[in-house]
């Protein structure tokens, strides 16, 4: 019984053995740099070894202890060899697995062909389901751990242009939702985060219609209203305390809220607005 109520109240964020992926750049490696703060040891996994290399770079430069992994998350092979040299490299079940990698696409659903629909599903939700189903059984056997999947506002926004990356996000959220009841009674906490604006490299390594592409860019840097180190403390700081949803900014909160209260009316505001979209 002590057992049970230690894994319970203990913060997974410190002191822990974690892998972070899309450890690259934006969230991906503020999260790296965060959990080497809490004194975690962490692996960071990326499709590009060498911005993995970077981060890892950045956490020992700081005194951390961390280790650079190439991994492609849309390939289920790839992330169980992940969780394996996960657990050889640190000398530790891995005890927290944060799903981060991710791409943006935009464009009319027309416009979108059958390949961009599988490259992006295969990344932001196959990434995560892969990542789930690997380390998921890991965390069962230790009797404990912790997962934080990366979605975004999209997930519920639905905003119009937007169809393939929408559709991802909201089957995170719904993994995220799913997991967090199911997973309760293993000691395994799960969290979720739905931003909206963050400044990532989202824009640049994605697939975005030129039309849009510069507007997304000034957008990021102009009204994010946060940072990535932000988002990753308060998304950490959430999951040591057991909550599902990390939704970091004021606009984020005002469409859940909206969306939740008056789904019909939302959906009717958002397609009369679209009506304005040149």
């Amino acid at each position: 019984m002590m057992n049970i109520l230690k894994f319970r109240s203990r913060k997974p964020s410190y002191n822990g053995y974690a892998v972070v992926t899309g450890a690259g750049s934006g969230i991906g490696r503020s999260f790296a740099l965060e959990l080497a703060r809490r004194n975690s040891v962490v692996v960071c996994a990326d499709l590009k070894l060498e911005s993995a290399e970077d981060t890892v770079s950045l956490i020992e430069e700081a005194g951390g202890k961390a280790y650079a992994v190439a991994c492609d998350v849309g390939k289920a092979d790839q992330v169980k060899r992940l969780s394996e040299q996960a657990e050889t490299l640190m000398g530790h079940p891995t005890t927290l697995v944060i799903n981060n990698a991710g791409v943006g696409i935009g464009g009319k659903f027309h416009e979108l062909s059958l390949e961009d629909w599988k490259w992006v599903m295969d990344v932001n939700l196959w990434g995560v389901v892969h990542g789930c189903h690997y380390f998921v059984p890991g965390f069962k056997k230790l009797g404990h751990g912790a997962i934080i999947n990366v979605a975004s506002a999209a997930s519920y926004t639905a905003a119009p242009e937007m169809s393939a990356y929408n559709v991802t996000k909201a089957g995170v959220r719904a993994l995220s939702e799913t997991l967090y009841s199911e997973l309760k009674r293993d000691n395994i906490k799960v969290n979720v985060l739905c931003p909206t604006l963050v400044p990532t490299n989202i824009i640049k390594d994605g697939r975005i219609p030129d039309r849009y592409s510069k507007l997304a860019d000034h957008a990021l840097m102009n009204y994010a209203m946060t940072t990535s180190d932000s988002v990753a403390k308060l998304t950490l700081n959430r999951l040591d305390k057991g909550e599902l949803y990390t939704t970091p900014q004021v606009d984020a909160k005002l469409f859940w809220v909206m969306k939740r209260v008056s789904p019909n009316l939302y959906a009717d505001l958002l397609g009369f607005s679209y009506r304005f979209v040149k």
